[in-house]
């Protein structure tokens, strides 16, 4: 076969951010397909949006940062709907108040799919001559799409949780040979100063830098997410009832919205995308705010993890690996048969650190609108590191911050204990 020209490898990485541009778009589709007009536009809490507003919010970023910025002539699909689906951004001007996304009942999801449709031509038609600083933007779009396809099941999941009736999206997953529960074991981290953020070698939000030295004490971690059974001992010996194992704003949030147990469970069944299902022991308890997660390690004996002790430990790990989102189907964190010693670093659910999301030394948010995305929200949140079930598979890193408020508890949350040494 004829070598390839330097034109064709100067080709490639245009054609690889075409193809997962396709390949995003496509899978967002394919996730609200089994919807109703209806299903897609309810709204459950403030916190959730429907799932036509992730469609719409999704095109609107790559209409504007993309198409209205770089592409000369460009008119947008329609003058109304930056209003409609801007979500935070300030240097973008005024949006319809995030409370209020449910009452958009048009423009119908059908609507929605002609706008990303036509976006999606004109973007891939205007792709080849769209300058470096807008091939970074189609990147950011593409990651940026990935964290709302996630944000869509769980807001999803929220939003059927509400219906008496119990409705399922996606049919249970075949039966097939639950996993052996591992017993958890104390596994060493490194100690000293280590390396943490992201290196230069693909992309990372800003947040994941600059890269940097950190201090780790001596430490250990477990070898595994903490368990269904295990959240069971917890309730069952008093956990939700001892204050003394709860910080005093968990302990008011505990009390206040009278919480004994994670949420989606019901005695011995839990609400899954699939309907109610039984809560399978070994399986990675989720859906816990941090507050439960630091009770929890209280009651352990245990404490949870910095995020660079978690970093450390997860550079070792292959990010693509584990149980995370390859398609639209049945989407829920099971048992895995894992033969590391760490096991579930990366997907199956989100683990909370007992670091807060803050900048690191020499952060500096990029000028415009696109510097709103992280940085302005580095006050009151916890960092989370992993991913999980529905984190598309390629979106994670070991450098990759997610962060949420303490109380916040609709994502696939989960806990990994650590102690010192």
């Amino acid at each position: 076969m004829a070598s390839r020209t330097d034109a064709q490898n100067r080709s490639d990485p245009l054609e690889s951010l075409a193809s997962r541009f396709a390949a995003t778009r496509q899978l967002s589709l394919d996730l609200v397909a089994p919807l109703s007009d209806a299903d897609a536009s309810a709204q459950s809490m403030a916190d959730a949006s429907p799932a036509k507003w992730h469609l719409a919010h999704t095109t609107w970023f790559f209409e504007i940062f993309i198409l209205r910025d770089h592409v000369a002539g460009y008119c947008l699909f329609d003058e109304r709907y930056p209003f409609l689906f801007n979500s935070y951004y300030e240097a973008e001007g005024p949006r319809h108040a995030r409370p209020r996304r449910g009452l958009l009942t048009r423009p119908a999801l059908d609507e929605i799919r002609i706008w990303r449709a036509h976006v999606d031509a004109a973007l891939c038609a205007a792709l080849p001559a769209l300058p470096p600083a807008a091939h970074k933007l189609v990147e950011l779009g593409i990651q940026h799409e990935q964290q709302h396809q996630e944000l869509l099941l769980t807001d999803l999941k929220h939003l059927f949780a509400q219906n008496p009736l119990g409705p399922a999206v996606w049919e249970p997953p075949i039966a097939s040979e639950v996993a052996q529960f591992s017993a958890m074991k104390w596994i060493k981290g490194g100690e000293g100063v280590v390396p943490v953020g992201h290196r230069d070698d693909g992309f990372a939000f800003d947040c994941e830098g600059p890269r940097h030295a950190a201090l780790l004490a001596p430490h250990a971690l477990a070898s595994r997410p903490v368990s269904n059974g295990e959240w069971q001992e917890f309730i069952a010996d008093g956990g939700y009832r001892t204050p003394s194992l709860w910080l005093s704003d968990g302990w008011a949030w505990v009390q206040g919205e009278a919480v004994d147990a994670p949420a989606y469970w019901d005695d011995d069944r839990q609400f899954t995308l699939s309907g109610w299902q039984a809560i399978d022991p070994a399986a990675p308890v989720t859906h816990v705010s941090f507050y439960e997660a630091d009770a929890f390690a209280s009651w352990a004996g245990a404490r949870l993890p910095t995020e660079f002790e978690w970093e450390a430990a997860a550079a070792a790990f292959d990010p693509h690996g584990g149980q995370q989102l390859d398609a639209a189907g049945p989407v829920h964190p099971a048992a895995v048969a894992d033969d590391a010693v760490l096991q579930q670093m990366f997907g199956s659910v989100w683990e909370w650190t007992g670091s807060a999301y803050r900048p690191y030394p020499g952060f500096r948010a990029a000028p415009g609108a696109v510097g709103e995305y992280n940085g302005k929200f580095m006050s009151g949140q916890f960092v989370l590191r992993g991913g999980s079930c529905a984190t598309p598979r390629g979106h994670m890193r070991a450098s990759y911050r997610n962060f949420f408020y303490p109380h916040q508890r609709w994502q696939f949350t989960g806990v990994r204990l650590a102690k010192d040494l």
